[in-house]
């Protein structure tokens, strides 16, 4: 379970409240983050100082994409995407400059980071050194699970094998050398996004930290008796959702799952090895562009889903901000999601009782029918042969892309309500986005051109033989046996780039392309007479009649490094639905690359997926690209987290529409592509409604 404190009950002399006896002393409060980090590290910083001052407990940093993926700043896949969700690391010189001034032998720091984990991990472990720590000191979580990255949000580089090493690696060396660190935070966090249910979330989360344990079992590199220390060292990350009761009981199912897995398969005795230890990052998808103050809510609501229960109480949480689906949240609104978890430990009496949920019959009941539904799905899963083997047979994505078809079909139904959004929708002028250019926080479009200036200078002052013999080095053990962390460490010192390291793995594991899942996951949405779907089915196949062209196509592309690919699948598996043929190449595209698909397979339209904010940047460069084809009858449409002077920005510049978060109904969004189609073709609209 949990961690927590154990205490003698305190005294109490004269009269008190009958219930003043049931209290004892407080459990300690959790580990309270911001997930946090933009534009350089000299700016993320200065956000996190301040935010310490504020009382935050511990620091949670997020890197930007190309720092995720193993790309310098200079790369062409970078273009657009430094700086934007998160801080740009691009060698030793800006590790320095993240945490200058932040003691690391005090501070428990978590790494939002997985394919490049061991390189930040290093280059953490090389700051702390010059700032004189005992690293054996050293506390905090690299997340490091690459399952989830192939499931769902993408940053993945390098195949299923070659990536289980680099965390096997990791994982013994930080047992060995850095006794405090979580090497790795198996991640259930963004299975949910991706469209998971909990038993799914439970059952792959699961599946996968077998995988890992039974990989650092198998590599010999840890002594059986030490094997436990190893068990003990394994951290989770979760989501919490807005259904509160199904979300508590979760957490309880997954606590007891562990704990037999763990005793069962590993034989390890000690209950404080087995203890499920876990932080939880409150949903950010599920927050709504669509009257965004109702977000404060559901963010308490999920907060609430995993502190209540002290027997499933995480130990470190971070909320996410009410404008996240507009933006990027200011300082001050993170400071609001911070002060909602200082309220209800330091103010409420929460943290006085044990646990009140303990011995509900309800509570009792949906746990066990949890536990006993993710063990079958664990258990179909090793059959396959374990966690790599059903990601590799794309079993894993297709149930999650299924599962997220699934719900989006209720919610348009009106079958799953969101407040704002498919009911109650009508609403009074919002004086929190009455400026909605002020109202999130923008990343100066200059900032790239300094952080590649910066690269360069760093490149061109560092001692280059001792770069590329540590990089040799690095691509030698790599195409060997030995652990790989001692090279990356060397590689930190000797002034290797982010993406240098990444590029000599790649030259010795190659790259991974992940399966979409789109192409096998079943139709979600009925066509039955009469239905939404049919009356589309029929605008695209009188139009595909009108041009003569067989079958509709439609491109669905993702340019740059914005990996979160379920908006962009859930339109792939609509429009397949709706008698498209799409061609859909997954993620990591660059324009030229979109451009040249789209002319080869002679689509009638493109459709681009970008969450990160490098829209600005990438669509325009698709524009000029169709334009200079002399492709001017195939319309552009975009889709993603995009602020309202930006859309009008982008149609000005020749974008046929723009949907973002709001637009919901994926059967009517179709519908307008047709539309999109029809007139860019020049046909007469059609008088199907849709």
């Amino acid at each position: 379970m949990s961690e927590r404190q154990t205490a003698s009950e305190p005294k109490s002399a004269g009269y008190a409240r009958p219930e003043a006896n049931t209290r004892k002393e407080k459990d300690r409060p959790w580990l309270m983050r911001t997930y946090a980090g933009h534009s350089t590290a000299e700016a993320s910083n200065e956000l996190y100082r301040r935010n310490l001052a504020k009382g935050q407990t511990g620091l949670s940093v997020a890197f930007d994409l190309p720092t995720q993926t193993g790309y310098d700043p200079d790369h062409v896949l970078a273009r657009g995407e430094v700086g934007r969700v998160g801080v740009p690391v691009s060698h030793l010189g800006d590790m320095r400059r993240l945490f200058q001034d932040i003691p690391l032998e005090q501070m428990n720091t978590s790494m939002t980071i997985n394919a490049t984990a061991m390189w930040l991990l290093a280059l953490y472990q090389v700051v702390a050194e010059e700032q004189g720590a005992d690293i054996t000191r050293l506390q905090g979580t690299t997340q490091n699970d690459i399952v989830k990255e192939y499931l769902s949000r993408g940053t993945h580089v390098f195949p299923p094998g070659p990536s289980l090493r680099l965390t096997t690696d990791m994982i013994t060396y930080t047992v060995a050398r850095i006794p405090k660190w979580n090497p790795i935070n198996i991640c259930s966090y963004h299975l949910q996004e991706a469209g998971a249910t909990p038993v799914q979330e439970i059952a792959y989360a699961m599946s996968t930290a077998i995988a890992v344990l039974d990989a650092v079992r198998d590599s010999g590199q840890v002594p059986q008796e030490k094997f436990g220390d190893v068990v003990a060292r394994i951290s989770f990350f979760v989501n919490a959702g807005v259904r509160f009761i199904e979300e508590m009981c979760k957490m309880r199912a997954f606590g007891r799952i562990w704990d037999r897995i763990t005793r069962e398969r590993y034989g390890i005795e000690d209950p404080k090895q087995r203890r499920f230890r876990y932080g939880v990052q409150v949903n950010s998808l599920g927050l709504t562009e669509a009257q965004p103050e109702n977000n404060v809510q559901r963010i308490v609501l999920e907060m609430l889903a995993v502190t209540l229960s002290k027997d499933a109480r995480a130990r470190a949480v971070q909320l996410p901000a009410w404008n996240e689906a507009l933006g990027l949240p200011r300082p001050w609104d993170q400071q609001w999601s911070l002060r909602i978890q200082q309220v209800l430990a330091h103010e409420s009496d929460l943290l006085e009782y044990e646990d009140i949920f303990a011995g509900s019959h309800v509570i009792e009941a949906k746990v066990d029918a949890l536990v006993a539904e993710s063990l079958a799905e664990i258990d179909r899963i090793q059959q396959m042969g374990g966690a790599m083997a059903a990601v590799e047979s794309g079993y894993l994505k297709s149930q999650l892309v299924s599962s997220h078809a699934e719900r989006r079909a209720r919610i348009e139904a009106g079958e799953e309500k969101i407040v704002g959004v498919n009911v109650f929708e009508t609403t009074e002028p919002n004086p929190l986005t009455a400026d909605l250019d002020t109202a999130i926080m923008t990343v100066d479009p200059a900032n790239e051109a300094r952080v590649v200036a910066g690269l360069h200078e760093w490149r061109d002052n560092r001692d280059e033989g001792r770069a590329q013999e540590a990089l040799a080095a690095l691509k030698a053990t790599a195409a060997g046996e030995g652990n790989l962390m001692a090279a990356t460490v060397e590689c930190a010192r000797a002034g290797v780039t982010t993406g240098e390291w990444a590029w000599a793995l790649r030259d010795v594991f190659g790259e991974f392309r992940a399966p979409t899942g789109v192409s096998s996951a079943p139709v979600a949405v009925t066509a039955e007479e009469g239905t939404p779907l049919a009356l589309v089915r029929e605008k695209v196949a009188r139009t595909a009649e009108e041009l003569a062209s067989g079958r509709l196509r439609l491109l669905v592309g993702k340019p740059g490094l914005d990996g979160h690919s379920n908006g962009a699948e859930q339109i792939a598996v609509r429009a397949r639905d709706a008698g498209f043929e799409v061609v859909y190449q997954g993620i990591r595209l660059t324009p030229e690359q979109i451009v040249s698909a789209a002319l080869s397979e002679d689509v009638h339209c493109v459709g681009l997926s970008i969450l990160s904010g490098s829209h600005a940047e990438l669509v325009p460069d698709v524009l000029t690209r169709l334009r200079e084809a002399g492709a001017y009858d195939i319309p552009v449409i975009v889709g993603g987290i995009i602020p309202n002077g930006d859309a009008e920005d982008l149609k000005r510049a020749g974008v046929a529409a723009v949907f973002t978060p709001k637009d919901f109904g994926i059967t009517e969004i179709i519908g307008r592509i047709v539309d999109e189609i029809r007139k860019a073709n020049k046909l007469d609209p059609l008088e199907v409604p849709a």
